[in-house]
């Protein structure tokens, strides 16, 4: 990867796009350790849970992640608990992981990161 994933922007897919093979997938996965992989009715997926001490702050997170979503077109499943947001990326149209998945991760860990309290 030329550029880390954080500074690369997400690509527009239709309906036909293809899921990342499996292994493509799992190398990709070493640029965001505290990912995980998940299957979710039989769809695979990213997902990681971020923990705060309150709920204000988990929900303030939440906003932020929302907000480069928006701006990058390319939307989460956003699960916001008292102290914990678990984010989950997939590609819909694409049925499974696809490179911005990976980019959007990398954006959500970087919104962690510059957020007070989270972990």
């Amino acid at each position: 990867m030329s550029r880390t994933l954080f500074e690369k922007h997400c690509q527009p897919c239709t309906i036909g796009t293809r899921a990342m093979l499996p292994e493509d997938a799992n190398q990709m996965l070493t640029a965001i350790p505290r990912w995980k992989k998940v299957s979710v009715d039989g769809m695979d997926q990213i997902r990681r849970e971020f923990h705060f001490p309150d709920f204000k702050e988990a929900a303030a997170f939440t906003h932020k992640v929302g907000l480069i979503a928006e701006r990058e077109d390319h939307h989460p499943s956003l699960l916001l608990e008292w102290g914990k947001v678990t984010v989950s990326w997939w590609t819909h149209k694409a049925n499974g992981l696809h490179e911005n998945d990976f980019i959007m991760a990398a954006k959500t860990d970087l919104i962690a990161s510059n957020t007070m309290g989270a972990k």
